[in-house]
């Protein structure tokens, strides 16, 4: 059975950061004014020496240069050593394999650990049964989340939106069936309360029964652009492409792709926002993507200032978690 407690110390402070399983607003929240915390008056991101004396090891089973970029900048914003071990193309994928590596890097002092991985539960195997005592911070598992881009998404959205989340309607464009990002937007949005939240997409596309998790489900991209104030594109696969699921890449943007035209849709004031890598002329056109409304740069430096409040909040709370431990251990 799944425990979302791993997540949170006995005071309720974040230790790992892997889902928004048994996460609460009040969590949300706090993540999203320390990452505001790390950001200057123009939005520059403001170093500070949070993590000195630390080492961050960034394991990616799955290449994204991105992502790795963007935790390693936060991480070195914040004092900290990084060690990136790329091993995407590693046969070490999960069970004893991945048990014996983790042990061991974990023998070699490691103070964080950032992991992506193809497996969905990877991180979570990872907090759970090897490294409890390290903070495991998400970089994205299977299709099953992706927190830390959900709350870059969060915080461009709190910061760049033309109402609060409680006014605000969301749509999130493309493959919603095998998208982390969407399942983890869809969860952080609803936290913070956001009522009006569409997906848009075709019906190969679409998981079924995701009505359940309080979304409106639009398969005509016009109904569902329609008045929003947050576009969300998402990237479409290549191996999605020229299968059952999906015929061309023209086709798809011919009924789907986010166009001056369907922009207009939206309310004047939108936003666009996009996890990249973008495929420029499939998911959204060249002048969408470079227009005033788009803010999909200032995700990039907001993911950052997101990056470092969870690697150094996870790392609080285990520090927490040590104290409160060692005086669990002291007899009477």
């Amino acid at each position: 059975m799944r425990q979302p407690e791993i997540q949170l110390t006995p005071s309720g402070q974040l230790r790992h950061f892997i889902d928004f399983d048994g996460l609460t607003t009040a969590h949300l929240e706090a993540i999203l004014t320390q990452a505001n915390g790390y950001l200057g008056p123009q939005g520059e991101i403001i170093n500070r020496p949070d993590l000195a004396g630390t080492t961050v090891m960034n394991l990616f089973f799955e290449p994204s240069t991105r992502t790795r970029t963007t935790f390693e900048v936060a991480a070195k914003r914040l004092s900290a050593d990084v060690i990136n071990i790329d091993i995407a193309r590693s046969s070490t994928t999960k069970g004893e394999s991945l048990l014996d590596m983790l042990q061991n890097l974990e023998a070699m002092s490691a103070d964080m650990f950032v992991v992506r991985h193809g497996s969905s539960g990877a991180a979570r195997f990872m907090a759970e049964k090897v490294c409890p005592t390290i903070p495991i911070i998400n970089g994205g598992d299977g299709w099953h989340a992706h927190p830390t881009q959900a709350m870059l998404d969060m915080l461009t959205i709190q910061r760049e939106a033309p109402r609060p989340f409680s006014e605000l309607s969301v749509a999130l464009i493309g493959d919603i069936k095998h998208s982390r990002v969407a399942r983890s937007d869809i969860a952080a949005l609803k936290l913070l309360g956001v009522k009006d939240i569409r997906v848009i997409g075709p019906r190969t596309l679409m998981p079924k029964g995701i009505e359940r998790f309080g979304v409106q489900v639009f398969h005509q991209m016009e109904q569902g652009i329609k008045d929003v104030d947050v576009v969300i594109a998402l990237r479409i696969q290549n191996e999605r492409l020229g299968s059952a699921l999906l015929s061309t890449k023209e086709e798809f943007y011919k009924l789907y792709g986010l166009s001056e035209q369907r922009l207009a849709l939206a309310k004047p004031d939108a936003i666009v926002m996009h996890p990249g890598p973008m495929n420029r002329g499939v998911e959204i056109a060249s002048s969408v993507a470079d227009s005033a409304q788009s803010v999909i740069l200032k995700q990039v430096n907001y993911g950052i200032a997101v990056r470092m409040a969870v690697m150094a909040m996870t790392h609080a709370g285990q520090s927490e978690s040590a104290i409160e431990q060692s005086a669990s251990e002291v007899p009477l």
